[in-house]
């Protein structure tokens, strides 16, 4: 019944949209097809066809942005809250809360009277040098899967189109608009591709973003062979839009399926008349060529068809909420997800929860303690109504202890493009700082990256991987005056630490947004018991991670070409495959408790196509404290007639527990998810024989393995 009311609406909208598309122009069309300002296109004021508005923002609604330049409108009610980047919800392994968070972003982008919210992102973690890292939702395509969903759905409930991005392959910044890359099918059908596709054939996703880069030769954002996958395979039926700039051809734009193009260089109405919207690729030429019978009219008329359909759904529908901003229900989602997913990673002595206690002194040092973690960035930079920093939570958390803060190093302000300078003198603070470490019971040293030029930012990636701004050498002295230290760090990436063997605990602590302080103080404290997993994985050293094992033209390419060398052995797959130990694994994450995994078995030992492995057993919370665990099942096909990594992740589960409490738990994997893709026959290939199911609660800690057969 529900899928005959369903398939009757939709007969209905392809109607009216036939209707519609009779009563315009062919000037009107193609208008509709190419941007009018930095972040809207026209609609068509004779019929009541709405203009289409968009805003940035994976992590919260944009500032608004001046008609024609990237300055900022300087409105004074477009503050809004800002979420915990999706590395952080990645972190939480809880689709539920994906939901919550997308639903939440998607009544403050409906507020804002916005139409499309251009996010999530899900390029795939495939180097810890990318600048956008933060961006997106780790190194493991079935993870981001399953939260890419539920956040689309959630934004979507709210009548703002979901845009996910950037289609595909765009998983480094450096030369991004310039470098071609060159992949296996498998590596492309297996990693990169997974998590557009869930988002498209599971979210039912409205719109998706092309990205900057090649793909064999031609530009992602109007490519023939992603077109195909995308509009043929998958039957994506929302729009296509372009990253701003990220279109190059009218011809490949038109036919290889790019709907709505965006940002075609910077000028717009300014000095110049070169990049004016009426030359956008899709404006003036598209119509040229139609009007010449060089392009079929057909073609606009299916971008036009693409458009009035998101249109239905979101500024044309009858039954759009609207929305909310700035309320209490999206703070605490925002607070939520930052501290399910804020990870602890080394707990030496059981030095975090830190007590509250009378005579405690605590030295909170390093900038990131005071610093806006929601400036800079790029396109996901954000205006909260407010941003609650760690040491603001902290001292709202501590009543009796004693809080001191040193700023120990400083970099210059967040903006695109270029580094600033820091304004303090570097060895002043270093002294400052060692100063205050001296006379401290405890050192939290909160540090890492920020949102600046060649660190956890757009346009660019990383240079090093070590800390930047002296930390390092700060760390080692305050380790030399205090052995009682915690680190915090606040990064969207993975870093080396020279120091880790010297320091007691280690919290990964991501950009947080709004209620960082708050969320960070909630975890420090003991009031929330720690459950995030990492979403990637961290090397030990550079070369250790597979992109940078072979060299240049695996990473960053030779300036032309880059060749994705490590194929499907991304992350984990990498490290488990080759046998290299990571310093911290994929999945791993401490807790303030203890868990036990029991009794796990399958529903039986042979499985045929189509049929689900149904994975049970027993967690039991065996410390003294209520805590979250994350059960994964990873699966290897040992003595495949394909190169395989060991294990993949197939299924979690997040489990809730009280203390001195058990729980049954069952995950179920189709066997049809076993399948790899089979480059001679360009189709999925479902191998017979022995499988292993490995059961544990980190990619590194499997508690249990169970052999099952596939005939």
């Amino acid at each position: 019944m529900t899928s005959t009311v369903k398939a009757q609406k939709n007969q209905m909208i392809e109607k009216k949209i036939d209707s519609i598309i009779s009563l315009l122009t062919l000037e009107e069309k193609v208008a509709m097809c190419h941007a009018q300002s930095k972040f809207s296109t026209p609609g068509v004021a004779r019929l009541g066809i709405p203009e289409v508005w968009m805003s940035d923002g994976p992590h919260g609604v944009r500032a608004e942005i001046n008609w024609d330049n990237w300055g900022y409108a300087e409105w004074t009610n477009d503050s809004i809250t800002a979420f915990p980047a999706l590395t952080c919800l990645a972190s939480t392994f809880n689709p539920k809360l994906a939901k919550e968070y997308g639903f939440s972003i998607g009544e403050e982008a409906r507020y804002r009277k916005k139409d499309v919210l251009l996010g999530p992102g899900v390029n795939i973690y495939r180097t810890p040098y990318n600048g956008r890292n933060f961006e997106y939702m780790g190194e493991d395509p079935y993870l981001a899967s399953k939260l890419v969903v539920p956040y689309i759905k959630g934004v979507q409930e709210n009548g703002v189109a979901a845009c996910v991005k950037h289609f595909v392959l765009n998983n480094q910044e450096h030369l991004r608009d310039k470098i071609n890359v060159e992949v296996s099918d498998r590596a492309l059908y297996e990693i990169y591709l997974p998590a557009f596709k869930a988002a498209v054939k599971e979210g039912n996703t409205w719109a998706i973003m092309g990205a900057y880069n090649k793909f064999r030769g031609k530009y992602t954002t109007h490519n023939p062979t992603l077109h195909k996958i995308l509009k043929t395979d998958w039957e994506f039926d929302g729009v296509v839009i372009s990253d701003w700039s990220s279109a190059h051809s009218t011809k490949e734009a038109a036919l290889y399926g790019l709907d709505m193009e965006m940002g075609t260089g910077t000028d717009g109405l300014g000095t110049t008349t070169l990049n004016h919207y009426s030359n956008y690729y899709l404006a003036t030429p598209f119509l040229k060529a139609i009007k010449k019978g060089e392009i079929e009219e057909s073609v606009v008329d299916n971008k036009v068809r693409r458009i009035l359909r998101l249109m239905l759904r979101t500024n044309m529908s009858d039954n759009r909420p609207f929305g909310r901003m700035n309320n209490v229900e999206h703070h605490n989602v925002a607070r939520n997800v930052a501290t399910e997913g804020i990870v602890l990673l080394k707990n030496k002595d059981n030095f975090f929860p830190i007590e509250d206690e009378k005579g405690l002194t605590i030295a909170v040092i390093g900038e990131n303690a005071t610093r806006s973690m929601t400036a800079g960035g790029g396109s996901s930079e954000l205006k909260p109504q407010f941003e609650i920093s760690p040491l603001e939570g902290l001292k709202a958390r501590y009543k009796n202890a004693k809080i001191v803060h040193a700023m120990g190093f400083a970099s210059g302000p967040s903006i695109y493009d270029e580094v600033l300078p820091s304004p303090y003198d570097a060895d002043s603070l270093k002294i400052e700082a060692i100063k205050v470490a001296k006379k401290a019971d405890i050192v939290l040293f909160v540090g890492g990256l920020n949102k600046s030029h060649l660190q956890d930012c757009e346009g660019e990636d990383r240079k090093q991987f070590e800390l930047p701004f002296g930390q390092d050498e700060l760390l080692n002295e305050i380790t030399a005056v205090n052995k009682n230290v915690g680190v915090v760090l606040l990064t969207g990436n993975a870093v080396e630490m020279s120091w880790l063997d010297k320091i007691n605990g280690l919290i990964q602590g991501w950009y947080l947004g709004s209620m960082a302080g708050d969320a960070l103080a909630d975890v420090i404290s003991g009031d929330v018991n720690p459950s995030g997993k990492l979403p990637f994985s961290f090397p030990t050293k550079l070369k250790d991670n597979a992109a940078h094992h072979f060299g240049e033209l695996s990473y960053p390419g030779d300036g032309t070409n880059q060749y994705y060398k490590e194929d499907i052995l991304v992350g984990y797959r990498w490290h488990d495959t080759k046998k290299i130990k990571p310093l911290f694994a994929f999945g791993e994450g401490m807790s303030y408790t203890s868990f036990e995994l029991s009794d796990f078995k399958l529903n039986k030992k042979t499985y045929s196509k189509g049929e689900q492995v149904v994975i049970s057993g027993a967690v039991s919370n065996t410390g003294n404290t209520d805590g979250a665990e994350v059960i994964q099942v990873y699966v290897g096909k040992p003595k495949s007639k394909v190169k395989r990594a060991l294990k993949e992740l197939k299924g979690f589960k997040k489990m809730v527990l009280k203390k001195s409490t058990s729980q049954s738990v069952e995950i179920s994997i189709y066997v049809n998810d076993l399948a790899f893709y089979d480059e001679n026959i360009s189709d999925w290939n479902l191998e017979k024989g022995n499988y292993i199911a490995y059961i544990g609660n980190a990619s590194n800690n499997i508690s249990k393995t169970i052999k099952f057969e596939v005939e």
